[in-house]
């Protein structure tokens, strides 16, 4: 991996912990006493200040590095957790997120940018005094106590003349399995000081046969100068603890402090014992005649130390706990996109091997495609699993949205969040993301009364809206609602009629009144504020649900709130399908929306004719005749002798057989009526082109195994064409099909 792979990876990184961190400030201003929520803060900003300063970026380990130090004193009990503070914070890490940006466009801040990064840090420090330097800090804790040495009575030991700090890092083997660089660390002391003398202790290298490229073998002693506390410093090596031990000694602090710069345990090596003494020396934390009253040389006549010597670097006990760890690959986006792209191809060929080999009659050969179908159908099911993303990150994001603008508009406004973990395609996560925007700010802005008006009607001071997301029947359902004042019927009339969108005779259903609120330049605001008024909102949500192939549905109660549902498909690639025809047309249904299917008898038929109802038990359901609906042609202008079975039976044709499709999405249910079924098939969605787009019914396309075209039914909108009343004689005669229709789907 290149330099610029790495830094692309730092990006990547950054950026998911500024995320993350902006989620942790969010939770900790409703929490300010969860300690972990603070704990993640300065973990996230202490690894970007970290890695930081692994390439060099000076401006942003300094930027970062003042707002760790207010989170350090924040953590000891220093400063205050404050509502102005996490606005503070959260100012930061929209900072940190611009720096980002310029790191990965390559370019260097402009003036602008600067003079924000200093007025932030005079923030920081006017929010929070620096930590002072002139106390002295209090030696750490080492978790091992050091090993028995000869030593000189401590009154007598003096103190170390040196002005720097001494860190000893004993390195454990996994160091480097863990994610964790020696050299990120030292850098980032670099960072926030000065290092004035390194010594690398390299004795425990095996040979160049024996060695292992993941296991650390090096120890580090440094002299380190620097105006930090203890615990910003012990804060670099946070991370590090589980893989690694650190000793740190204050300036001028007494002698036998630095017995504690040696490995913990004893070894036989006493090559490495040596030469961590001699480390001591090199980096100039010690002078020698400092070193001989530590450790007093051994007799002339000896040929080595007589003393026990520690041991080389072992794993710690929890790093040695691991046992299993789990891997995780960052995979392009584009690369994954590609790779589905493939799979549809394969998916399309192997429907065509396996029509060619049913047509060979070779019984071996069609086991071997049955077993190559199987194969690709679980191959098809790992791939797009490997797009699935929860939703949570997505909802996580409007914390952020409901806090600022509640503020903005002088509301007291909190989001409960459920079914965050519900996974869809990715690529429905990256298209959804406006038209919640929308939804949920007009929630804040229309649906939610002001506190007066709330404690007036008797509910409480704090408003809420809810965003909550499941799975139902093979779609995912995203709720948005909110406790607020609803819909006002009369008032969406009113404003309606006004601006020219409904006669003043015309009667509508509440349904369709509430459905106003969809059109093209319609709002109720008095007033065009920055949030909403100019009635594009809600246009540009249904226009991009409709674009995802998922529909919009309003529920509101006046006085007590509302509730949009959103079904979405899955996956927007590949999906499980059921093959039926009409006539000479093939036509792909979405299997998870078929409920059932029924054969028609003459007798059933004939009930049925005439009427766009079917009786089933009981129960009057709507029925769609496909053939009127896309307006295929008539059993006249089909090939000689051809008659479609459905038309057949209709006209009392006792050998004709014809079929209903019973379809299912939400509380909505009608029959298809069809000539024939030809059962599942994977289905690789293909987009129409712009000749076919917004054709009445469709959603897209799929190439069979033959080579010929299917297209895809677009169930949700023949459901909602039902439910508002349209008859298939409408679509098929005033503007629903044109008269170019028919040539078009009678050649698939």
């Amino acid at each position: 991996m290149n330099l610029d792979e790495i830094l692309q990876t730092f990006i990547v990184e950054s950026r998911e912990l500024l995320e993350s961190m902006e989620q942790a400030l969010l939770q900790l201003e409703q929490a300010p006493a969860d300690a972990e929520l603070l704990n993640a803060i300065f973990r996230a900003a202490h690894t970007i200040k970290g890695s930081a300063s692994l390439f060099g970026l000076e401006h942003l380990v300094a930027f970062t590095h003042h707002a760790e130090n207010v989170l350090d004193q924040v953590r000891g009990g220093e400063v205050p957790l404050s509502r102005d503070l996490v606005a503070l914070l959260l100012q930061v890490r929209d900072h940190l997120a611009v720096l980002i940006d310029h790191i990965e466009a390559g370019s260097t801040p402009d003036a602008s940018i600067h003079a924000q990064s200093q007025q932030l840090m005079q923030a920081l420090q006017a929010c929070s005094p620096s930590l002072s330097s002139s106390a002295e800090p209090e030696p750490l804790a080492v978790a091992t106590p050091a090993p028995a040495l000869p030593q000189t009575p401590l009154e007598d030991l003096p103190v170390a003349a040196t002005s720097d700090w001494h860190i000893s890092l004993y390195a454990g083997p996994n160091l480097l399995r863990d994610g964790m660089e020696p050299m990120a660390l030292l850098h980032c002391l670099a960072g926030m000081g000065r290092v004035v003398g390194l010594a690398t202790i390299s004795q425990a290298l095996p040979d160049v046969a024996e060695m292992d490229s993941e296991t650390c073998y090096l120890g580090f002693a440094l002299r380190y100068h620097s105006d930090l506390s203890a615990q910003a410093i012990e804060g670099v090596f946070e991370f590090a603890r589980d893989c690694a031990q650190v000793c740190i000694v204050p300036p001028h602090s007494p002698l036998q402090q630095y017995r504690q710069a040696l490995p913990p345990e004893p070894n036989q090596d006493q090559a490495v014992h040596a030469a961590w003494m001699q480390a001591l020396q090199d980096c100039g934390s010690l002078t020698a005649p400092e070193l001989a009253l530590l450790w007093p040389p051994p007799p002339a006549t000896s040929s080595a130390p007589t003393v026990p010597t520690p041991a080389a670097p072992a794993p710690p006990p929890a790093a040695a706990a691991k046992t299993t760890e789990s891997a995780l690959i960052r995979v392009q986006a584009d690369t994954l996109d590609a790779h589905i792209n493939l799979i549809g191809e394969l998916i399309i060929a192997s429907a065509g091997l396996h029509l060619a080999v049913a047509n060979s009659g070779l019984p071996q050969l069609q086991e071997a495609a049955s077993v190559v179908a199987r194969l690709v159908e679980s191959v098809r099911g790992s791939a797009l699993q490997l797009r699935m993303v929860q939703i949570g990150a997505t909802f996580n994001k409007f914390q952020r949205v409901v806090r600022e603008v509640s503020q903005d508009i002088g509301k007291d406004i909190a989001l409960d969040i459920s079914g965050a973990d519900t996974e869809l395609d990715k690529t429905v996560i990256e298209k959804i993301g406006d038209p919640l925007t929308h939804l949920v700010r007009n929630a804040i802005d229309h649906g939610i009364e002001p506190v007066a008006v709330r404690m007036a009607r008797g509910k409480p001071a704090q408003g809420r809206v809810r965003l909550h997301a499941c799975h139902d029947a093979g779609n995912i359902l995203i709720e948005v609602s909110d406790d607020g004042g609803g819909l006002s019927s009369e008032r969406i009339l009113a404003k309606a009629i006004e601006r020219g969108l409904v006669r003043p005779e015309q009667t509508l259903s509440p349904h369709e009144i509430q459905q106003l609120i969809f059109e093209p330049g319609f709002s109720t605001a008095e007033q065009v504020n920055n949030l909403s008024g100019r009635g594009v909102g809600m246009d540009v949500v249904r226009r991009n649900i409709a674009a995802l192939r998922g529909s919009i549905e309003i529920q509101s109660a006046e006085g007590q709130g509302t509730r949009i549902r959103i079904r979405l498909p899955l996956t927007l690639a590949i999906i499980d399908g059921f093959l039926v025809t009409v006539g000479d047309s093939s036509l792909v249904i979405p299997l998870d929306m078929v409920e059932e299917c029924i054969e028609l008898t003459p007798e059933t038929a004939q009930q049925t004719k005439g009427h766009d109802v079917f009786p089933l038990r009981d129960e009057l359901l709507p029925m769609i005749r496909l053939r009127q609906w896309f307006g295929l042609p008539e059993p006249s202008s089909l090939p000689s002798g051809f008659v479609s079975q459905a038309d057949a039976l209709l006209g009392s044709d006792p050998t004709a057989r014809a079929n209903l499709v019973v379809v299912r999405c939400g509380e909505r249910r009608a029959g298809l009526l069809v000539d024939a079924l030809q059962g599942e098939y994977q289905t690789v969605i293909r987009p129409l082109g712009p000749v076919f787009h917004g054709l009445p019914g469709m959603s897209g396309f799929t190439i069979l195994g033959t080579g010929r075209v299917a297209l895809i039914v677009d169930v949700l909108e023949l459901l909602a064409s039902v439910a508002s009343g349209h008859t298939l004689n409408d679509n098929a005669g005033a503007g629903g099909a044109t008269t170019s229709t028919p040539q078009h789907l009678s050649v698939a």
